[in-house]
């Protein structure tokens, strides 16, 4: 899967993280009148750039994934991994959060439903490109050949090392909020565990997006459904 380039082979890893990291940073500082744009960019800028290094074939890890019927498992391990993050935060008052989450309401009452629909976009369809390219194929390839300075491009897609698998898990977990620290171990591990079995980054973008494109789904048809220990109404758009 090595590839004869002249460069190091970052850039298509790099780019679109962290301009999505930048704009998180920038969004979060921006006035509220801006919330619209800064939801368009997020997905756009990033989503753009991903296909922009796709269609140069600077990706060969997202291709050759056979269509048969071991995507449905992925499916499956995608929603699997949806339950875990959901549900100990109904079953247990004390792990929610106060934030309260997405504002579907920032395009107005009116246009809830298109900042839905751009949220969708950047977090199931987006966001699991962008970071299983960054972490998952650039991060823990590039721990195994870090201390011989070696291309990471010569390491296999999912080959295991100690060092390689705690530097991914302890990433995603801590770049993540701490309220969701417990939730996001159970998940990388669950998905550490199927990138191994099926070894192939395609795989793994598939579940990541089903996770997210389901705990979307549940929070819009669920939401205000379930009930705290004191009898309220549970919003659970703090999920996303």
């Amino acid at each position: 899967m090595a590839q004869a380039t002249r460069d190091h082979g970052w850039t298509p890893y790099w780019a679109p993280y962290l301009s999505f990291m930048v704009l998180v940073e920038i969004a979060n500082r921006a006035p509220h009148a801006a919330a619209g744009a800064f939801l368009v960019l997020k997905a756009l800028v990033p989503g753009a750039l991903v296909v922009w290094f796709a269609v140069r074939g600077r990706y060969p890890e997202l291709r050759g994934l056979r269509l048969d019927g071991r995507i449905l498992l992925d499916v499956g391990v995608g929603l699997l991994g949806a339950v875990l993050w959901v549900a100990p935060f109904l079953l247990f008052d004390a792990l929610r959060p106060s934030a309260a989450g997405f504002d579907r309401f920032q395009l107005g009452e009116r246009h809830a439903g298109l900042a839905i629909a751009l949220r969708f976009v950047g977090y199931a369809c987006v966001t699991p490109f962008v970071e299983e390219l960054f972490v998952r194929s650039w991060l823990l390839r590039f721990v195994d050949v870090f201390q011989r300075r070696g291309d990471f491009r010569k390491v296999p897609i999912a080959r295991y090392t100690r060092g390689s698998f705690l530097v991914v898990v302890i990433f995603f977990v801590f770049t993540h909020l701490p309220w969701e620290w417990g939730v996001m171990l159970g998940w990388t591990l669950l998905t550490m565990a199927w990138f191994y079995h099926r070894r192939h980054l395609m795989a793994l973008v598939i579940v990541h997006a089903v996770t997210n494109g389901s705990i979307l789904a549940f929070v819009v048809l669920c939401d205000g459904r379930f009930l705290d220990a004191a009898g309220r109404a549970i919003s659970l758009w703090f999920f996303v």
